[in-house]
């Protein structure tokens, strides 16, 4: 590819890679705000999860339609439908009354923000040639790290400084800035054309989660059992579906099924990440500023290992990398669970689980699936494995919720979620035993 190619792509991807980092900080810089949001509104821990889990299962809906229409009727149109949904969830949220109003305007945000991803991803396969598409997607990937350093600092000193309100303020010129951008710099025509959206299945897997959802948060066992039955219903419906949204086809080989059910463990454990700032503020009285700047001490563990665990891969295997990582975090989440009344102990522990996060959402399992499948199933494979990851982080945060609510004191509460966060933690480490070794997964 000539000098001259390389820079044609460069507007497109610094457009891509904005909004991408708007999405991704749309999350991290409300961590440090929940205890406030919870005072204004009056609303416990317990249920401030569904801030969590409501924006993640719309983002869940979101993936699934923005690729399909994406696809249909072009990058463009798509990408900025996203982008206007993300601005007017957040102008509500800044102005919301109530709590159901909050939560509906981040219903809204999440489902521009999940399919700005997925787009900008589709629209950098479309025009960068083959050689230079890795850089090209690291790049605009990386924008996730680096809203995970920045989101939670600015998060805490907003909110701290001003009010938690304003934390959404930027969202709206940022969407703009981009939308503009877009116009000029993203194509507007669609290459290919996938099938039909499985509008059945996946009215059955929000449903599902839903009831589950509800049915963990509030301690309900009818709406959990109704959760779990209807997705049971909609694995059922994804062996018919016409074009499924998890093809069944992936799941005859173990090593990748079981790294599918890593990889919703793994979700799981990212939940943990979500109420850390809430945890800190509560229990040790410190700022929400401090919380944040605490957070992200751990946020940047977590990035600078990523690079070091990809490196890893090919020198001991996707394996023995996933196991170093559901290690550490079981140890980091097991120590911050008991060591609340010291802010030393507090910070070693939220830097041990970033490490441990860092070489398990780093490239492990993307590297376990690439390898495993055709090159004709690859993106879907790929795609599937950020779902499972979805619904894991659903899970998780549904949990914790419903652990919190349900305990005698709010700081017991903490302590059992947290614990109960190190116990998925050991189960992953089970199930990584289940992968290949090196040896094997060259043969």
């Amino acid at each position: 590819m000539s000098p001259n190619t390389s820079l044609r792509n460069t507007p497109l991807l610094v457009t891509l890679a904005l909004g991408v980092f708007a999405g991704a900080l749309d999350l991290g810089v409300l961590s440090p705000a929940l205890p406030a949001i919870g005072s204004q509104f009056a609303v416990g821990t317990g249920d401030l999860a569904w801030i969590y889990t409501l924006y993640l299962l719309a983002t869940v809906a979101s993936i699934a339609v923005a690729s399909t229409l994406a696809d249909r009727y072009g990058r463009r149109p798509v990408y900025l439908g996203c982008l206007a949904l993300f601005a007017l969830g957040s102008v509500i949220a800044i102005i919301a009354p109530n709590y159901g109003i909050f939560l509906l305007a981040r219903t809204l945000q999440a489902l521009g923000a999940g399919g700005i991803f997925p787009v900008a991803t589709a629209a950098i396969g479309d025009v960068v040639p083959a050689e230079r598409r890795g850089a090209a997607l690291g790049m605009v990937a990386a924008t996730w790290g680096l809203a995970a350093i920045v989101g939670p600092l600015v998060g805490g000193v907003v909110t701290h400084a001003i009010s938690w309100r304003w934390i959404f303020a930027a969202n709206v010129p940022l969407a703009a800035f981009v939308g503009v951008r877009a116009l000029r710099d993203v194509p507007l025509t669609a290459p290919h054309t996938r099938g039909p959206l499985d509008v059945g299945g996946l009215t059955l897997l929000v449903a599902g989660l839903l009831g589950m959802m509800y049915g963990m948060v509030d301690a309900h066992v009818v709406p959990l059992v109704t959760g779990a039955l209807v997705l049971g219903a909609f694995a059922f419906w994804q062996r018919h579906a016409l074009a499924p949204i998890v093809p069944p086809r992936l799941f005859t080989s173990r090593q990748l099924t079981t790294t599918y059910v890593l990889e919703l463990l793994i979700g799981m454990l990212e939940g943990a990440l979500f109420f850390i700032p809430t945890v800190l503020v509560n229990t040790l009285g410190i700022s929400f500023a401090l919380a944040g700047a605490i957070a992200a001490i751990g946020a940047i563990a977590f990035v600078a290992v990523i690079p070091v665990s990809g490196r890893l891969l090919d020198r001991i295997g996707s394996r023995d990398v996933l196991l170093g990582g559901t290690l550490l975090a079981e140890i980091g989440l097991a120590a911050f669970a008991l060591g609340f009344s010291s802010l030393a102990l507090a910070i070693a522990a939220i830097v041990v689980a970033g490490i441990g996060f860092g070489a398990l959402l780093g490239a492990p399992t993307r590297y376990i699936v690439t390898s495993e499948v055709d090159e004709g199933s690859r993106a879907t494979a790929v795609g599937l494995l950020s779902q499972f990851l979805i619904v894991g982080q659903i899970v998780g945060g549904s949990l914790a919720g419903g652990i919190m609510a349900l305990a005698t004191s709010e700081i017991a509460g903490y302590r059992d979620a947290y614990l109960a966060f190190a116990a998925v933690a050991l189960g992953a480490l089970i199930v990584t035993t289940f992968l290949r070794p090196r040896r094997a997964e060259i043969a």
